[in-house]
């Protein structure tokens, strides 16, 4: 009579069952915290299962249209929130931003009329040099 070896098997299948679990919770939490895209494809290749298992589990699955979810809705930032910019920086850009507009206009203002004298006074140097009769087109 052979010996029951069920029990062995039945428990390094339990044994997979929680490995290949943990595998997918840590892909689930890496890919979040990482800010990439969480679906069931790039969950299934992180973790190295299957996407039908992955569809099988009810919290995982859960989980996963949860993420995928939330990251639709900001598809414009990859970034994680705690990576972000904050308000404060982005409105201390935005100030350095319009500043550095201010002194451009200003800057280009100040071309513009130095250009007009400058064209002016050669204007005017060209009217007083011409013969009379003659126009400065016409030299």
């Amino acid at each position: 009579m052979r010996a029951d070896n069920s029990q062995h098997i039945v428990d390094a299948a339990r044994r997979r069952s929680e490995c290949t679990r943990a595998k997918a919770v840590q892909a689930l939490r890496t890919l979040d915290l990482a800010g990439e895209p969480v679906t069931f494809e790039t969950v299934a290749k992180r973790a190295g299962v299957s996407r039908s298992w992955l569809y099988a589990q009810p919290d995982l699955r859960e989980e996963i249209e949860r993420l995928r979810v939330a990251h639709r809705r900001d598809p414009g930032s990859p970034v994680p929130a705690r990576q972000r910019t904050s308000d404060a920086s982005l409105l201390r850009r935005l100030e350095a931003a319009n500043a550095r507009i201010r002194r451009l206009t200003e800057e280009n203002k100040q071309l513009h009329e130095q250009l007009a004298r400058a064209l002016g006074e050669q204007r005017a140097g060209t009217i007083r040099t011409s013969p009379p009769g003659q126009c400065a087109s016409q030299r």
